[in-house]
């Protein structure tokens, strides 16, 4: 069992961490905490084995705590900023994880660390990563808006519209415009519910209502197929076809 902590100021990016941490069944979660001090004196008294771990935190960044921590416990950080990896990989943190986080990207980091620290399991990481116990029905993101971070359903999306400098998801309720960009949110959605067909578009497979050449049809929306996309498009259609 690898005895987990996560630091993040962050609550609900915390409730997401904790959330697939219950999910796999070689980790344990021993404690989730906003406060970077805090974690630091847990991590230097031991018992921790693996650090999730936010970069941009008020009291302590992610980085310092990897400089101070002094390889105590592995780490994997957690951020929406991609330019923080070539540091955290230089203080010798196992992995990096973009938010959104995926829960098949977030498996395959924590097996990493399974196959580093119980060499003999190794094999193990041939394993599929388990399913949520979650339905899909009950899966969902956060984004994060202009005034808040908002968790929206994976089953509520219609579909995202790419733009210059921000994404649009669509739902039946609303439109919500975050500053996400698409591949970020496109590796946190699961590939047998959304695919991407255009590269200003990602789809919800079952809303799709109709398919008419190279466009398709969810409600009055008309959305292109881009010809890079076709073919995997199609193939997954022709996989759902009776």
């Amino acid at each position: 069992m690898i005895r987990c902590l996560v630091v993040d100021d962050e609550p609900l990016a915390l409730h997401v961490v904790e959330d697939y941490i219950s999910k796999i069944p070689f980790l344990q979660l021993v404690k989730a905490t906003t406060s970077a001090i805090e974690a630091l004196t847990l991590v230097q008294d031991g018992g921790i084995d693996l650090v999730f771990l936010d970069v941009q935190m008020p009291e302590l960044t992610g980085i310092q705590f990897l400089r101070i921590s002094n390889g105590k416990a592995r780490v994997i950080l957690t951020t929406a900023y991609p330019q923080y990896a070539l540091q955290g990989y230089e203080l010798d943190a196992t992995d990096y994880l973009l938010k959104p986080i995926a829960f098949d990207r977030f498996y395959k980091a924590a097996q990493k660390v399974q196959a580093a620290m119980f060499p003999a399991n190794k094999p193990a990481e041939k394993e599929e990563a388990p399913q949520p116990q979650s339905d899909f029905s009950n899966d969902f993101i956060f984004v994060k808006t202009e005034h808040k971070i908002q968790k929206v359903y994976l089953k509520d999306i219609l579909f995202i519209e790419g733009l210059k400098d921000y994404i649009s998801i669509f739902t039946p309720a609303e439109r919500i415009i975050t500053l996400q960009n698409m591949k970020k949110v496109e590796d946190a959605l699961p590939e047998r519910h959304f695919i991407r067909v255009h590269r200003s578009y990602i789809v919800a497979l079952n809303k799709i209502d109709s398919i008419e050449r190279s466009r398709i049809f969810i409600g009055d929306k008309v959305i292109p197929i881009g010809d890079t996309y076709r073919d995997e498009f199609f193939k997954m259609v022709e996989e759902k076809n009776i």
